[in-house]
Order: C-alpha cells, then structure tokens, then sequence
C-alpha cells in the first residue's frame, strides 16, 4: 500500500511537472510574438561592436579595449564571434 502511494504521488508530481513546463513554454512563445527580449540583455550593441572592431584592426590591444567599455575579455571575444 506504501508503495502504491508512493508511486501515485510521483505521479502526480511529474504530471504537475509536465504542466508548468508546458505553460513556461507557451509564456515564452507569447513574449516572442510580442516582441520582448528573452535571456540576458546584450552587453554591447552594433555600433559599439563596429567601433571595436575597427580598434582592432588598428592594432589596439582587446584587454584595453574591453578595459574600456567595462566589460570582460570573454564578454568582448563572445560578441565579435557572435556578430
């Protein structure tokens, strides 16, 4: 009898489960449509990522360069792959 009510609660627990990812899911589709921004905010933008990459190519060293826009290296390595 233990066991069966065991069971029946886990039951329970990953249908309820199953639910709450089902409504996450369908929260995030609806602030897609509407045009909100889901995850972090970037940390640059596209001017800023143009403005280094012509420091870059200026010869500028990238620790200075995410020095000065307050940002890590891998944050600054990350957006020039990204963009």
């Amino acid at each position: 009898m233990q066991r069966l009510m065991l069971q029946m609660m886990g039951a329970f627990a990953e249908f309820e489960r199953s639910m709450i990812r089902e409504r996450q899911r369908e929260g995030i589709a609806e602030a897609k449509r509407q045009g909100k921004q889901i995850g972090r905010a970037r940390k640059l933008d596209d001017d800023q990522i143009a403005a280094v990459r012509e420091r870059i190519a200026k010869g500028e060293n990238k620790k200075a360069i995410a020095a000065d826009l307050g940002i890590s290296r891998q944050t600054l390595y990350s957006a020039l792959g990204a963009a």
